[in-house]
């Protein structure tokens, strides 16, 4: 496996732990801890979409194509 899919992987795999993390919303969620696991969370989705566009932009014409598609 190459250096770029190894990043890759280990991005996504902060991404996954970082949404199940996710604290459980109830009355007793302070708004502070919400917020700090959504930055969390929205830190590694920009950074997995931006790595995944820089190292992989082939991939990223072709679901565009698709998306584009959807909306025709």
């Amino acid at each position: 496996m190459d250096k770029k899919t190894q990043q890759c992987i280990k991005m996504l795999r902060d991404l996954v732990s970082d949404v199940q993390g996710a604290p459980f919303p109830g009355p007793d969620l302070k708004p502070e801890l919400y917020e700090i696991w959504y930055e969390h969370a929205q830190r590694a989705a920009v950074q997995c979409f931006e790595y995944l566009n820089a190292n992989f932009p082939e991939e990223q014409k072709e679901l565009d194509k698709t998306i584009n598609k959807l909306f025709k």
